[in-house]
């Protein structure tokens, strides 16, 4: 059975009978656990576990952990800094930044590619431009350069740990201030005015980028439709004008900027895939499941399906393992050091 475009949530710690069921549904692809799915490693560990036996290929597992704020599971993991943390360093001794972030992102991939876990929706590249609550400290720095420098050190440490790298918000999230959880932001620039967020993707690309996240924000400039259900924005700008090949989610249907931009989620479902996403997460919203496992009609995508089957995570040590390599000491003792440093006051962020 192939992979299918749908990434789906669970309930609780376990899979129970009903969730199996959804697993084995053709139109499921994948699986993203959220901290209410999590008590301990060895927990973690079994579930994952349950999650990849349900079918072959394996469902793809995933998770939001970037760090800071952004951390689905604490006990028995690092808690890593938020990623202007990295900005900062980088701002004190460039070298010293870049090796930071590539210690943090190899720590991140480590310590879930330790459990089971395939993928982890990071970095995020968002250019911190001042004015967005909701990506704030989560951005790298306010500089287009910098950020892609850090991202493509963080997506080296990540794959030096088995797993891929998602790269988001695309085009960019960091120059409005609406919360695209809630409702749909509108970022009225001109897409030639939008080099610098596009910048740090054109980077990661070149260095090999495996998957791009695309927002629920309204660019009116450049289309109709939300970047995530925008085929000007993924197929012409994404996939034409930067050469992206690999894996395109778009963020979760059930999001507020999601349904208030297009219609009910069987028709905003069908309007990402034909916009050229490759997999769609349904979060905290099991009836929108239900209803798009009874009603998405999906023709065969064989490219689209090639694509997702390679985002499995890399054959990787387990916990205790990890635990013991000098690899893990070292990135711990980084992370370490990088909270001793002392905080910074960044320049007021230029205007977007």
């Amino acid at each position: 059975m192939s992979l299918g475009p749908l990434m789906i949530d669970l309930t609780g710690s376990g899979v129970d009978a009903a969730e199996r069921e959804l697993l084995r549904h053709p139109l499921v692809g994948g699986v993203i656990l959220f901290a209410r799915n999590y008590v301990d490693p060895a927990q973690l560990s079994a579930l994952v576990a349950a999650i990849h036996a349900a079918r072959t290929p394996p469902l793809i597992v995933a998770v939001d952990h970037e760090g800071g704020r952004v951390q689905r599971f604490h006990a028995g993991f690092s808690l890593l800094p938020p990623a202007r943390r990295l900005g900062r360093a980088f701002e004190v001794d460039t070298r010293a930044g870049l090796a930071l972030a590539r210690s943090i992102g190899w720590l991140m991939a480590a310590e879930l590619r330790a459990h089971g876990v395939d993928i982890s929706f990071a970095p995020c590249v968002d250019l911190d431009y001042g004015v967005s609550e909701v990506i704030g400290e989560r951005a790298l720095h306010r500089e287009s350069e910098v950020v892609g420098q850090l991202a493509v050190a963080y997506m080296h440490g990540m794959r030096d740990a088995g797993m891929a790298a998602t790269a988001k918000h695309f085009p960019g999230h960091g120059a409005v201030v609406a919360d695209s959880h809630l409702t749909l932001p509108v970022d009225r620039r001109r897409l030639e005015d939008m080099g610098p967020d596009l910048a740090p993707y054109r980077l990661l690309i070149a260095n090999g980028l495996a998957a791009v996240m695309v927002a629920h924000v309204l660019y009116p400039a450049v289309d109709k439709a939300p970047a995530s259900l925008s085929g000007r924005w993924i197929r012409d700008v994404l996939r034409g004008e930067l050469g992206f090949q690999g894996v395109v989610f778009s963020d979760d249907l059930s999001m507020g900027g999601a349904a208030a931009a297009y219609g009910d989620v069987v028709t905003r479902a069908r309007q990402a895939l034909s916009a050229g996403c490759d997999m769609l997460p349904v979060c905290n919203n099991r009836a929108s499941v239900l209803t798009l496992l009874d009603h998405l009609d999906l023709e065969p995508r064989p490219a689209s399906r090639l694509r997702l089957v390679r985002l499995h995570g890399r054959p990787a040590p387990d916990r205790s393992q990890l635990l013991a390599s000098p690899e893990w000491a070292r990135a711990r003792e980084a992370l370490v050091a990088s909270d001793a440093a002392p905080p910074l006051t960044l320049q007021p962020a230029r205007e977007p």
